[in-house]
C-alpha cells in the first residue's frame, strides 16, 4: 500500500501544479514562504536525495544518510528561476526508476538501518513511510498556496 502511495506521488503533484494558473506559480503567499514554482523544485532535488538515499541504506552497511537544508537550496539554486518542466519530469522520473527496486526488496532489505544526520536511526521502512507521504504533504501545500492567492484578490507577481 505504501509503495503504491510512493508511485502515486508524482501524477498527484502534477495535477496539483496544473491547478495553479500559470500566472501566480511563482507567486509567494509571505516572504520567506516557497511558491508552488519552488514546491515542485524542491520535490525534484528531494526526490533525487530520496533517490540515492533508499539504495545506500540497503547497499551499505550502516549508511550515512545526509540532511540537507531545503530553503539554503532554494536560494542558491535560484528554484524561482529553474525549468518548472524539468523539475516535474524528474520528480516522475526518479519515482519510475525507484519502484522497481521497492517492489523487489526483500524483508531483509526492508530492515536495512543506517544513520540520518538530522534524526539518527533510519531503516528502509523509516525512508518508505517519509516518501509515501513527502509528494502528499506538498501537494496540500501547493493547494494551501493557490487559496492563499486567490484570498488575496489573485495578486500579480
Amino acid at each position: 500500500m505504501l509503495i503504491q502511495a510512493y508511485a502515486d506521488g508524482p501524477a498527484k503533484l502534477r495535477a496539483a501544479v496544473d491547478a495553479a494558473p500559470e500566472s501566480m506559480r511563482k507567486w509567494r503567499p509571505e516572504a520567506g514562504e516557497f511558491s508552488v514554482h519552488e514546491v515542485a523544485v524542491h520535490c525534484a532535488d528531494s526526490e533525487t536525495n530520496s533517490h540515492a538515499r533508499i539504495r545506500y541504506l540497503v547497499a551499505e552497511d550502516n549508511a550515512t544518510i545526509f540532511g540537507y537544508d531545503p530553503d539554503a537550496w532554494a536560494r542558491k539554486f535560484s528554484y524561482q528561476d529553474h525549468p518548472l518542466r524539468a523539475a516535474l519530469l524528474a520528480v516522475e522520473a526518479v519515482r519510475a526508476n525507484t519502484v522497481p527496486v521497492l517492489r523487489r526488496m526483500t524483508g531483509e532489505d526492508w530492515t536495512s538501518a543506517g544513520t540520518h544526520t538530522e534524526s539518527g536511526p533510519y531503516t528502509a521502512e523509516d525512508w518508505l513511510r517519509t516518501y509515501a507521504a513527502h509528494l502528499e504533504q506538498h501537494v496540500l501545500q501547493v493547494r494551501g498556496v493557490i487559496a492563499a492567492w486567490e484570498a488575496a484578490g489573485r495578486p500579480q507577481g
